[in-house]
């Protein structure tokens, strides 16, 4: 146990020390729901934009830091060698994977309280009857499944040809995940690939949860759930430690 929790408390100072990570997983969000709170410029549908706007950056927080962060991270990481200098010690790899997921949940924990309370700042409040439960399970699944992702790439790409797609891959998803622009202001056939991705399902699963106070739609679920379970099974099977 106790070269697990010196990990994790190594990748989460990694994180917190590193300012392009930090503008990458909390600065990014929280500048983007700062601006097209009070500019209105998105087609986002509603009165006030934040209600639509938490929800999805949420959804963006989430994929910013479970693949984008830890994909660019890890291809690094392994790239330089030091996976695999770090999986020969006692550490072993299966406590280093465990330090790297579980990092991944406390600073998604702590982007969820600030951007949650931004929010409340600009006058944003959840609907009547919204399922904070639910929304953190669904936020669990696409943490896993966006996890799997940059696991994936990280483990087959080199670092540099990781670090575009990954970037590519993120900015694709945040213009077609409903995070920022809701699905039916795209076009028809353009808004059906997107429903395929689990950025599209996260993003209408929180606004469900949080916006409206509904339940979330099966085929929500079903994009997490199968996401959730094939991208980490995909990663385990590729992954090249060097």
């Amino acid at each position: 146990m106790r070269p697990l929790l010196a990990q994790l408390r190594a990748e989460i100072t990694m994180v917190f020390t590193n300012g392009e990570t930090v503008f990458l997983t909390l600065g990014i969000p929280v500048v983007f729901l700062l601006f097209f709170s009070v500019v209105h410029v998105l087609p986002t549908g509603v009165t006030h934009p934040v209600d639509f706007l938490v929800p999805g950056i949420l959804a963006l927080a989430v994929m910013s830091t479970s693949m984008t962060a830890l994909g660019i991270g890890t291809g690094f990481e392994r790239g330089y060698g030091v996976l695999k200098r770090l999986g020969s010690t006692p550490l072993g790899r299966g406590r280093l994977l465990a330090a790297k997921i579980l990092s991944v949940l406390v600073i998604e924990i702590f982007q969820a309280i600030v951007l949650v309370l931004v929010g409340y700042a600009l006058s944003w409040h959840p609907a009547s009857g919204a399922s904070t439960g639910l929304a953190l399970v669904v936020m669990l699944l696409g943490t896993v499944g966006f996890g799997g992702i940059g696991l994936l790439l990280a483990g087959t790409l080199k670092p540099l040809v990781n670090l575009a797609v990954v970037n590519a891959l993120f900015v694709l998803l945040l213009l077609l995940g409903g995070m920022l622009i809701p699905l039916d202001k795209l076009p028809g056939w353009l808004a059906a690939v997107a429903e395929v991705f689990p950025a599209s399902a996260l993003a209408n699963a929180l606004q469900q949860c949080l916006e409206h106070g509904g339940s979330v739609s099966g085929r929500d679920w079903i994009v997490l759930v199968l996401w959730a379970a094939l991208a980490p099974v995909a990663a385990a099977v590729t992954f090249r430690w060097e």
